[in-house]
């Protein structure tokens, strides 16, 4: 992951905190707000982190045709990634 899960936790804080103040949540229940935002946000996070190790498990099983054929595993990891973002319609 890109980020700790402690910065991510300061972020969902700061998300929660700015949308209250900005009236456009209401909640009597903050700490629990700020737990599921923080764990949404890690999940979300999560994603790249889930694709890169099923790129690598696909290019894996490839791995003797890369070889035969030349392919550059670089290039090959990128256009697998990108079709599996697609895939899963995610934004990274």
């Amino acid at each position: 992951m890109i980020f700790s899960r402690e910065y991510i936790g300061y972020l969902a804080r700061r998300t929660v905190k700015h949308l209250t103040d900005a009236n456009m949540i209401h909640t009597t229940h903050t700490p629990l707000v700020e737990e599921r935002v923080t764990s949404a946000m890690i999940e979300e996070m999560a994603l790249e982190d889930r694709i890169n190790e099923e790129v690598r498990v696909i290019l894996e099983a490839y791995q003797q045709e890369m070889l035969r054929s030349g392919a550059q595993y670089a290039e090959m990891f990128k256009k697998v990634k990108a079709e599996l973002t697609r895939k899963y319609k995610a934004v990274l």
